[in-house]
């Protein structure tokens, strides 16, 4: 039997009188209620909120410094959901503490010229460690960046 049907014979019980009033929206909004969908999206898993952590970082190319905040955002605003969430979000902010760090080093060795070369493998893992890590993300594996200092534990 179709909703429709079910909601004509809860109408018609109460026009013979069998169900007063209250009785039929009560009925009525039971019937609504075991049928309403699904909210597609409704709840992210783990899992895609740990990919949105580490892609958060290529805002940075979008708008100065928001490449920094988002992923500090999301992991504050999800660390207390999940421990994946939580982990997801330590390596990120270890890794951009760690690239920060080697950003001023390899500025300051350019002016003995080696800083130049550390540059570009610090943009090129820039581009590349986030990627593996959402890859990593979402198929549900942790996946600390390599030679990321351990600020958060």
């Amino acid at each position: 039997m179709s909703l429709a049907d079910e909601i004509q014979k809860l109408n018609d019980l109460k026009q013979a009188g069998a169900i007063s009033e209250p009785e039929y929206q009560q009925a009525k909004e039971t019937l609504l209620a075991q049928n309403r969908p699904a909210e597609p999206l409704a709840v992210l898993d783990a899992n895609t909120w740990g990919v949105f952590i580490h892609l958060s970082q290529f805002l940075a190319y979008l708008l100065p410094l928001a490449g920094i905040i988002a992923p500090i955002v999301l992991w504050q605003l999800k660390k207390d959901e999940s421990e994946i969430i939580n982990l997801h979000g330590k390596i990120v902010m270890n890794w951009l503490l760690t690239e920060f760090i080697l950003l001023i080093l390899a500025v300051m060795l350019c002016f003995v010229l080696i800083g130049f070369p550390l540059l570009l493998i610090l943009t090129a893992v820039g581009i590349v460690f986030p990627i593996i890590g959402a890859v990593k993300a979402s198929k549900g594996e942790i996946w600390p960046y390599p030679c990321s200092i351990q600020f958060f534990k």
